[in-house]
């Protein structure tokens, strides 16, 4: 609309004001004021998230570090917003702020560990000892993949189908094993112990065609290389050390992925058992040989004294009674004491009658 004088435009000004005055007198106006500019922040946020959220994305190769940005620029323009409408409104600043003097100490015990998590999510953003995607395992054997990383928490989602929200001044004290950071490949280890007739070198070819033959498992290829040193990709079991029961054989075998190992290492055992069942390769267990020889002593028995004051002495008189009954005086001592008190018990049993 184009006014060719000034008096219009003045006109439109001076009838704008007017409204907000009487909008200013109405009741809860400075609520409303308040109201009002935080749904503009909010409306306002939201524009600017769309708009800078697949720049932020395509420039940001870090998706928590992206998240991070888009959040901030959300809180942020919601914040502004609400600070106009509260100067709108006539709230004074400096008023809450001498008002609020006196509480500062108590405010800032409460706000410290939360101001804490935020430092720490700081460091966990700029550290980026993990990323959203991976797969991690605490120091309590809890293994999952990150599902959000934000200013104040990381959550985790378990292989047991549940949620595990850490604060990020946890988490950082934590011993946080990085499973799938840059590659995924992970070696494992299995013990197996034989024994010493076992043919040692059979055993340890049948544990490695066991561990091959495993689809998760890294059959072979070029060798792996972490840091300046480079390991076997096939499988390679080992003559770990001799033991008091056995000799023992360690396997140590790559997995392609890390997202299902407690599977994989059934998988290997399974067939590690299986194998070395057909070969001629005895697997290990505890044994215990007594040995007696002329060093350890004579075991002196008494059999009467035994017989005499045994838990089972009752019973044995019965059966010496019968024995004496039926072999007359060939009969053990046992039997000749047992024989004895039944011919007393005759005897007294005679005079009674």
């Amino acid at each position: 609309m184009v006014f060719r004088d000034g008096t219009a435009v003045v006109a439109v000004i001076s009838r704008a004001a007017e409204v907000a005055a009487r909008l200013a007198d109405l009741p809860g106006a400075d609520l409303l004021t308040v109201v009002a500019s935080l749904a503009v922040g909010v409306v306002l946020a939201n524009f600017l998230v769309r708009l800078i959220g697949r720049p932020v994305a395509r420039r940001v190769s870090r998706q928590s570090v992206a998240q991070t940005i888009v959040r901030g620029v959300r809180a942020g323009t919601i914040g502004a917003a609400l600070l106009v409408g509260l100067g709108a409104a006539g709230f004074r600043f400096s008023d809450l702020l001498l008002g609020t003097a006196v509480f500062s100490a108590v405010i800032g015990i409460i706000l410290a560990p939360i101001v804490g998590n935020f430092i720490n999510g700081v460091f966990v953003l700029a550290d980026q000892p993990f990323e959203i995607g991976d797969m991690i395992e605490l120091e309590d054997g809890t293994a999952g993949f990150v599902e959000d990383i934000t200013i104040r928490y990381t959550k985790i989602f378990t292989v047991d189908n549940t949620f595990l929200v850490v604060p990020n001044g946890t988490m950082r004290e934590r011993d946080v094993t990085n499973l799938s950071a840059e590659d995924e490949r992970t070696r494992r280890s299995i013990d197996v112990l034989v024994t010493y007739e076992s043919d040692v070198p059979e055993a340890r070819r049948t544990i490695e065609r066991a561990a091959r033959d495993c689809d998760a498992v890294i059959g072979g290829g070029p060798d792996i290389r972490i840091g300046v040193a480079r390991y076997m990709a096939g499988p390679d079991c080992r003559l770990h050390e001799f033991g008091d029961d056995g000799i023992l054989l360690r396997l140590r075998y790559w997995v392609k992925k890390p997202y299902k190992l407690s599977k994989v290492q059934s998988d290997v055992n399974t067939r590690i058992r299986e194998r070395l069942a057909d070969a001629d390769v005895e697997m290990a267990y505890p044994h215990r040989h007594l040995v007696f020889d002329d060093t350890s002593g004579v075991a002196r028995v008494n059999a009467e004294a035994d017989a005499r004051t045994g838990p089972d002495s009752d019973a044995l008189r019965q059966h010496g009674d019968l024995d004496g009954d039926a072999a007359g005086d060939g009969g053990t001592a046992v039997d000749e004491v047992s024989a004895d008190a039944k011919g007393d018990e005759r005897g007294d049993g005679g005079a009674g009658l």
